[in-house]
Formats: structure tokens, C-alpha cells, sequence
């Protein structure tokens, strides 16, 4: 059955088969005990023609609600942004939208300033003093900034993780810890971010880092000043998550003591796309930069005095002593790093900060407007960014089902991560949202809250 997808001819499978003294294919997996073989056909549908095909996956494809089906409202780590028509005209040029990641000698010059432009500008956003070529996604850039931390403090006791810091982050780190000698702690959050004095009384000596999600998962603001020179009064690493939009306005992470910083990239110039593929981002103090795992790409010059760009450390055990190596990173994500590249480029510092003034004020709008509805309450007394939790009356997820049937993708529910707030959703606002469809979302909420 599979002969059918295989380019080769029936002529050239002969050829083949005799070349090698076989004449068939079943003589060919005869060695195989007839027990083990399959000796009935594949219980999968008949081929298609491409137009039955085409056909069926638009069928397919209309079965799912996208943000451009819904007016979108979803937060948690995938945000409903606006991406402008020069990132998909520039990295849907082939050059770049077939490049794979680099790996030596054979790294093109194109690629190799590509990620250096890209590590240029996270080090602007953040104001830290290096960034790597990317990683695979906002949950991996924690983990790695975990392990880095072990490696630069050479402890090995506890990793401090506040319930603010994003649940599925936790669980990819606490995947990457299973087999390590490090405690994985986490920190209650019951007013929506972590109290310093709870650090204080959690952290000691033997602490490898204090992780902070800043916006956190609850798009509360924390108290990162303070976090972070608990952190160092003990000696160690304050590792922040941060939202890249949000350092429109907010404080960078370099000038509030960071010591490695990390994010979820997608939101520079990369669809939701259902989840993924995502962009990782990592940036950390330049006394830790052989430490940072994945790719750097240096600007030189080249025997011509020509500014040229070249691969200055890789620090994956494909490239060095495997005892050596930071990580087993095999990719980084190229495509979606030089996306991040040419959506600040376009975007400047100025039109990222009025991109995040108007998530912010257009978050405080709906916030103030959902807290007029009998049956919604704003869970938590903090300031936030452009994401914010509301406690509804009875059955969070059931609320949203109605919504959606409204045409709102109107929340994330937190039941599914947090058994002590299964009333509670989060609210996202990019600056995407209209004012009619803020109103309309709080009009849609009034409605089906009363008919309860």
C-alpha cells in the first residue's frame, strides 16, 4: 500500500530489486517471521486527487474556531496581536523561509546577520548585555534558564517558582528537573503574585534561582525590585518571564537586576497558529554568556576588512565535548527570530511603546466595564498589563462554550491548572480589540450571566 507514495517507478523498484538479487518486494522482507508481518492492507481511506483533497482539508479546517472566526480575548502565553504585512513580505522570501538552522562552516552570510540583527534588538528590548540565536518556545527558555542557573551557582537545592509563573512553564520545567538534583519549589500566589516576605521565608543558601513571570500568568504586575534583591542578598540567579509588548512601557529586565531573562517571542510577528510553532527567547548578563545555551552569532571582519558575521560560540554537545555542553538544543527558531527581527525594526521603540499604551488602556476599559456586571468581579486588587482574571457566577467553562457560540473567544478558564479559582478566567486585550468589540464582549457577558 505505501508504493503509492513513493516517487520510484515500478520500473525502478525492479532495477533496484535486482541489483540487489531480489525479486520482489515480499522476498525482499521475507527475513521478517511471517507472524509479524501485516497480511491485510492499511485500514486508512483510499488516496485522494489533489482537488478531493484540498476539498476535505478545508472541511477539516472549518471545524476549528480561529481569532479571525471569533473576536478573540484568549491570553495565557498566546496573544491575539497585530503582525504588520512587511514581516510575512520579508520572511516569506525564499531565502529565508527556506533556511534551515545553522550549523558551521556552511551558516550563509544572510542567516548568520539575520540572527545577528535579531540578537541586537533583544538586547535593546531587554537591556541585557547578550542574547542567544532563540530557542524553541517561552516554556524551554524557562527550563533552560534553570539549568544555566545551576551552572553558573554550581548548587544543587531548590529552584523557587511562584503559582503565578505560567503552569505549563512549571510542568516543562519540572520535566527537565526529574531527573536532575535540584528541588523544584513552588511558591503560593493566593493574591495573584508572589508577597516578597513569602520568598524571604522560603529561600537560603542552598537556592539556585528565583524564576518570576512579570506580567504573570494571571496578568498581575510583581514586585520583581524586590524579588530580585532578595534574590542576590542570597546569592541567587533572579531569572524573569517577561511579555515583550509589555516593555513598551514597563521596566526592562536589565534595569531591575535580571540576571538571565527569557520570554515567548511569538508575539513579534507570529501568528497564534493554534499554539505553535513559538519563539524563545533568552538574554542574560554577559559574565554568564558561556553558560547561555543554543547559538551566538559575532559581527568581524573578514581577511578583506569587510564586515562579515559568524558563528562565535554554539554550545551544544554536537559542537564541543558532550560533558561540556550547556544543552542539547538541536534547533533554534530561525524563521520566527528573524520574524521578531523585522517586526521591531518595523515597529521602532516608539511604536511599541503606543502598542502597549493601548493594550493597557484598552485592558482597563474592558476591566472596568466587565465589573459593572452583576455575577463578574475582578479577582485581584493589582495593577496589570493588557491580561486581568474576573471571578464569574457559576461554571466558568460553560460560560465560555455560550460565548463562543456568540462569536467571542471570551477567556481562558483556570480550573484546568488551578482547583482553588475554578470560578476565575483570564481576559487578554491586544490592541487589536475595538471599542464595540470590548462593549459587545461585556453586552454578551451581561446577557447569558442573567439568563442564569
Amino acid at each position: 500500500m505505501s508504493e503509492a507514495y513513493i516517487l520510484n517507478t515500478p520500473q525502478d523498484r525492479q532495477e533496484m530489486l535486482a541489483a540487489i538479487g531480489a525479486k520482489s518486494t515480499d522476498e525482499l522482507f521475507a527475513q521478517i517471521p511471517s507472524e509479524l508481518q501485516l497480511q491485510r492492507p492499511l485500514q486508512i481511506p483510499a488516496a485522494l486527487s489533489e482537488m478531493e483533497l484540498t476539498r476535505h482539508m478545508a472541511e477539516l479546517s472549518a471545524r476549528s474556531t480561529s481569532a479571525n472566526d471569533a473576536v478573540c480575548f484568549l491570553g495565557g502565553g498566546s496573544y491575539d496581536h497585530f503582525i504588520p504585512a512587511v514581516v510575512d513580505a520579508i520572511a516569506g522570501r525564499s531565502e529565508f523561509y527556506t533556511a534551515y538552522t545553522p550549523y558551521q562552516a556552511e551558516a550563509s552570510q544572510g542567516s548568520l546577520q539575520a540572527f545577528f540583527e535579531y540578537q541586537t534588538l533583544i538586547c535593546q528590548l531587554t537591556g541585557m548585555d547578550v542574547a542567544n540565536a532563540s530557542l524553541y518556545d517561552g516554556g524551554s527558555a524557562v527550563a533552560e534558564a534553570v539549568l544555566m542557573a545551576m551552572n553558573i551557582t554550581n548548587r544543587h537545592g531548590k529552584v523557587l517558582v511562584p503559582e503565578s509563573l505560567h503552569p505549563e512553564y512549571r510542568q516543562v520545567l519540572a520535566t527537565y528537573l526529574a531527573n536532575l538534583p535540584l528541588e523544584l519549589v513552588t511558591l503560593p500566589t493566593k493574591n495573584g503574585f508572589l508577597d516578597p516576605d513569602d520568598l524571604k521565608k522560603a529561600i537560603n543558601a542552598d537556592t539556585v534561582c528565583v524564576v518570576v513571570q512579570h506580567p504573570n500568568f494571571f496578568g498581575n504586575l510583581e514586585e520583581v525590585d524586590a524579588l530580585g534583591q532578595i534574590a542576590h542578598a542570597n546569592k541567587a540567579l533572579f531569572i524573569t518571564c517577561f511579555d515583550p509588548i509589555s516593555l513598551g512601557l514597563l521596566k526592562r529586565p536589565g534595569d531591575y537586576g535580571a540576571d538571565i531573562a527569557v520570554a515567548e517571542g511569538h508575539t513579534l510577528g507570529t501568528p497564534m497558529s493554534y499554539g505553535g510553532p513559538y519563539l524563545g527567547i533568552m538574554s542574560c548578563r554577559k559574565e554568564f554568556v558561556r553558560q547561555i545555551p543554543g547559538r551566538l552569532v559575532g559581527q568581524t571582519v573578514d581577511r578583506n576588512g569587510k564586515r562579515c558575521w559568524v558563528l562565535t560560540l554554539q554550545t551544544r554537545e554536537q559542537h564541543i565535548r558532550r560533558e561540556k555542553a550547556t544543552s542539547n538544543i538541536c534547533t533554534n527558531q530561525g524563521l520566527f527570530a528573524l520574524r521578531a527581527a523585522v517586526f521591531l525594526s518595523a515597529l521602532g521603540p516608539q511604536g511599541l511603546k503606543e502598542t502597549a499604551e493601548l493594550c493597557l488602556r484598552k485592558a482597563h476599559y474592558a476591566a472596568a466595564e466587565l465589573a459593572k456586571i452583576p455575577g463578574v468581579q475582578i479577582a485581584f486588587s493589582r495593577p496589570f498589563f493588557k491580561e486581568f482574571t474576573v471571578r464569574v457566577k457559576g461554571d466558568a467553562p460553560k460560560l465560555l462554550a455560550k460565548l463562543r457560540t456568540a462569536s467571542y473567544l471570551a477567556g481562558l478558564p483556570l480550573a484546568q491548572w488551578y482547583a482553588q479559582w475554578k470560578d476565575c478566567l483570564t481576559i487578554a486585550v491586544t490592541e487589536k480589540r475595538t471599542k464595540n468589540e470590548i462593549d459587545g464582549l461585556a453586552s454578551a457577558y451581561k446577557k447569558i450571566l442573567s439568563e442564569r
